[in-house]
């Protein structure tokens, strides 16, 4: 199933079934999602991941950084993260995000793709800090990309595009039925950065 490029309704849920993920689009004017953009790029403290898979210590092409009301620790991959303290403008986009999807974040992982050779395999959101069934809000910043969802039985697949400053919101028994994928490209070029407020619980 190929989602149509960009027709938006915020009250529809994408999925089939068994979750819902709902697609608000734009949610900043352009200019100001150019300049959370830059501020993202240039003043977050990003550091390269490090997953352990088989076995393996592998260092990921991509840079994250993590962030939350409190310096609690979140685990995925078998790498531990502690969060820092917001910035000003994650604040902002927090508060932002909160009031679209009325539900609140106490945390959020930032990721940075610096071309479309970067990209992200199937995983679900499903650690063990998370509050269970919570919502995760995907917020998109640089160049579109696009997005697929992978139902874990029936294996169907829903794909749309995550464009510049748009947000996505997941929640209900999307982790526990669906994988999901930022698949790698040759044919992007720029950075796209992406945060995923969520809740951890405390």
């Amino acid at each position: 199933m190929d989602l149509f490029r960009n027709q938006i309704d915020p009250n529809q849920n994408i999925l089939p079934k068994d979750g819902t993920v709902n697609y608000f689009g734009p949610i900043v004017a352009l200019e100001k999602a150019d300049f959370y953009f830059e501020q993202l790029l240039n003043t977050i403290p990003w550091e390269h991941d490090v997953v352990h898979m088989f076995g393996k210590r592998i260092v990921t092409k991509r840079k994250v950084a993590w962030f939350g009301d409190k310096p609690f620790e979140y685990t995925y991959s078998n790498s531990t993260k502690r969060a820092l303290f917001w910035t000003p403008e994650l604040m902002e986009l927090k508060k932002l995000t909160e009031s679209l999807s009325m539900e609140t974040y106490n945390s959020c992982l930032l990721n940075v793709y610096h071309s479309g050779e970067e990209g992200m395999g199937w995983h679900s959101d499903n650690e063990k800090e998370l509050k269970q069934e919570g919502a995760i809000a995907s917020l998109s910043f640089g160049v579109e990309r696009k997005f697929v969802f992978k139902h874990k039985s029936t294996k169907e697949k829903v794909e749309l595009w995550l464009g510049h400053g748009s947000l996505l919101v997941m929640k209900g028994e999307t982790q526990t039925h669906w994988l999901h994928r930022l698949p790698p490209t040759k044919k992007v070029r720029t950075p796209r950065i992406n945060l995923t407020f969520r809740t951890i619980e405390l």
